[in-house]
C-alpha cells in the first residue's frame, strides 16, 4: 500500500526524456544525482505493481547533432525503461503537455487528477511539465531525486552546477506548482 501522498484513485506517473543520449557528457557535461535511473525504475515498479498508469515522454530532437535526434541511437529510452507505458508521448519542445498524443485529452478521459513526475532534465522538461500540469488543475508531485540535470553556464559566464540548478527547480516548484517529494516518499511500505 502507498503511502498517504498518493491516496487519491489512480495517479499517473510521468516519466519524462529517460533516453539514453543524456549519458553522453561530452554533449550534456557533468551531472548531478546519481541514483535518479534507481529511483525512476523504482518508482516504475510500484506503479505497475499497483496498477496505476505509466506515461513515457519521449523527446524528438530538431536537432540532428543532438543524441536525442530520432536518427540517434541515444533517442531510445535508457535500460531503466522496461516494458510497454499506458500511454507514450512524442515531444519536440519542453512540456509533455504539448507532445502527441494529447497529454491532458487523455488524462481527462481517464479521468486522473493527480500526476506525479520525474525523468530528465530537472530544470528543463520535468519542471516545465510540473509547471503546465499545476496551471491545468492536476494535483502534481514532483519527485527531486527521480530527476536529474546537467551544469549550466548563466549569461554571466558563470556556471551554475547542476545540484545547485536541481535545489533552485525544487525551491521554485514547492508550494507554488507541486508538492516535491522523493522517492521513499512514494515507495510502498
Amino acid at each position: 500500500m502507498a503511502t498517504s501522498l498518493i491516496n487519491f484513485g489512480h495517479p499517473a506517473l510521468i516519466v519524462v526524456d529517460v533516453q539514453a543520449g543524456f549519458d553522453d557528457a561530452e554533449f550534456w557535461g557533468p551531472r548531478d544525482n546519481p541514483s535518479c535511473e534507481g529511483n525512476i525504475a523504482a518508482l516504475v515498479r510500484m506503479w505497475r505493481s499497483e496498477s496505476w498508469p505509466v506515461v513515457f515522454v519521449r523527446h524528438d530532437s530538431d536537432n540532428p547533432l543532438s543524441p536525442l535526434s530520432p536518427s540517434s541511437s541515444g533517442h531510445a529510452f535508457k535500460d531503466v525503461i522496461e516494458g510497454s507505458p499506458d500511454l507514450l508521448i512524442s515531444k519536440r519542445v519542453n512540456s509533455s503537455f504539448y507532445g502527441t498524443p494529447d497529454l491532458h485529452a487523455w488524462l481527462g478521459v481517464e479521468g486522473i487528477d493527480q500526476v506525479v513526475i520525474c525523468g530528465i532534465t530537472t530544470n528543463h522538461c520535468c519542471e516545465t511539465t510540473a509547471r503546465m500540469a499545476w496551471n491545468l488543475g492536476y494535483d502534481t508531485h514532483f519527485v527531486i531525486d527521480a530527476t536529474h540535470t546537467f551544469d549550466r553556464v548563466g549569461p554571466d559566464g558563470t556556471t551554475v552546477p547542476a545540484a545547485t540548478l536541481s535545489a533552485i527547480t525544487a525551491t521554485n516548484l514547492h508550494g507554488e506548482f507541486a508538492t516535491v517529494v522523493m522517492t521513499g516518499d512514494l515507495l510502498s511500505d
